[in-house]
């Protein structure tokens, strides 16, 4: 068998991700398994988008079921594609609308980490614009031979700026998103830091009045709670019409609003999910697409959830014929995760042996009988009608292959025979990540 080809940064931090019970950033593909037709209905709609539709879709699944994880998968394809990317996990301070700005605070925390393939780490608003600029820049070189200190260069570099401006002008507060650009492009052009660090504050949700914006860049708007979406969608177009894709918003955990105590605030968040809904579903927005991650409480719990409102119920109960045929269907709003079986959580578990194993440069000690051995421990301790999940088995085998690997005179059957070894289920109700937790 061909060894394993991974650099020793992502072996790293997939270890350190796993071993702590984290979804990691890089390397998701390397340990991969059985959500291929999910993926590839996620990937479809990345080209849906790149075409100009809008997409919106739900992952629904239980705790452990491995919903961060296809959100990081689907995000790093994007971010391969050329889409610009925005993730963020819901809260109880960043949620879709709220009364203390818990909306834009979301809106914030997306823009804080936009990502595109050469930033893929986030913060790649500057690098967005200023690159942009900078093809700009060579365009008209290459049209009219003049050099950047030419006069009239400029000019005809925020003639071209302003074009693009023109085709969002024409959409919902796009007046003033285009002058903030063209504020930006001033900024550069004078290499006056001030005026550019005020645009990107206003790019970012920062000004909180709007007499302060106005005089930092003559625009009589900020934004805030009740526009953030506005702004999330005039971004797509604009990215768009720049080069890219598009852009591709995740949103995790939404299982903390199902958790908003107040009925009110729950069903304001639960309204703003389906203005975005109807909007990307209506193509009412372009070159955008929003996956959101949550439990099937958060959707199906009739009293709390979204099949609390007739609306909801509609839009993403599965079809009579998808439940008589007793069949998954991937090209609707919703995707359920089921469970992996013994066959692809054995897959995963000799994935993540050959990782352990070449980076820490040792041949590998579990074989395949005692994997399947760990598989069936797992099963017999929690009771056959469990569901596997691999947030239930992950993190503890990683803690297994360090000990194993750490104590050579401890053998396997010893750990996973042994009184000690408690695998917990994972429960709707408890907190994903302890809900990850074994105890050896």
């Amino acid at each position: 068998m061909a060894k394993l080809k991974i650099s020793k940064k992502i072996s790293t931090a997939l270890i350190n991700s796993l071993g702590a019970g984290v979804v990691p950033r890089a390397g998701v593909e390397h340990i991969a398994v059985g959500r291929e037709k999910e993926l590839k209905s996620l990937l479809q709609n990345l080209d849906d988008i790149a075409e100009g539709v809008a997409s919106f879709r739900f992952i629904i699944g239980n705790y452990g079921s491995g919903k961060s994880f296809l959100l990081q998968m689907v995000r790093n394809r994007a971010m391969e594609q050329g889409f610009v990317v925005a993730d963020a996990d819901l809260s109880s301070e960043r949620r879709l609308a709220g009364t203390n700005n818990e909306g834009l605070a979301t809106y914030r925390e997306l823009m804080s980490r936009l990502a595109t393939k050469t930033r893929p780490d986030g913060g790649a608003l500057v690098s967005i614009l200023e690159g942009w600029i900078n093809k700009i820049q060579q365009e008209v070189v290459k049209e009219t031979g003049m050099r950047p200190n030419d006069d009239g260069f400029d000019d005809q570099v925020e003639a071209k700026i302003r074009e693009v401006v023109q085709y969002i002008e024409d959409l919902v507060h796009g007046f003033d998103f285009g002058s903030v650009i063209i504020a930006y492009w001033r900024g550069y052009r004078l290499d006056d830091d001030e005026l550019k660090n005020a645009a990107m504050r206003w790019f970012r949700g920062e000004f909180s009045t709007k007499t302060e914006a106005k005089a930092a860049l003559g625009v009589r708007v900020i934004i805030d709670d009740d526009s953030w979406y506005d702004y999330i969608k005039l971004f797509a177009k604009f990215v768009a019409e720049i080069g890219y894709k598009g852009l591709l918003v995740l949103l995790d955990e939404a299982v903390h609003i199902y958790q908003i105590s107040t009925t009110v605030t729950r069903e304001k968040n639960y309204n703003r999910l389906l203005a975005m809904f109807n909007d990307t579903m209506q193509c009412k927005a372009e070159h955008l697409g929003i996956v959101i991650g949550g439990t099937t409480r958060f959707l199906e719990d009739p009293n709390r959830g979204l099949f609390a409102d007739q609306a909801w119920r509609r839009r993403t109960k599965e079809s009579r014929f998808v439940t008589q045929a007793g069949v998954q269907e991937y090209l609707g709003p919703v995707i359920r995760l089921n469970p992996l079986s013994e066959e692809e959580i054995l897959t995963l578990l000799q994935r993540l042996t050959e990782i352990h194993a070449v980076n820490f440069g040792y041949d590998e000690a579990l074989t395949n009988r005692e994997l399947k051995e760990f598989v069936q421990e797992i099963v017999n301790r929690l009771g056959a009608e469990a569901l596997l999940t691999p947030g239930e088995i992950v993190r503890d085998f990683m803690s297994l292959l360090n000990i194993i690997h750490q104590n050579p005179g401890i053998s396997f059957g010893e750990l996973i025979h042994g009184s000690k070894f408690k695998p917990t289920a994972a429960g709707k109700d408890v907190d994903e990540d302890n809900a990850a937790e074994f105890s050896l």
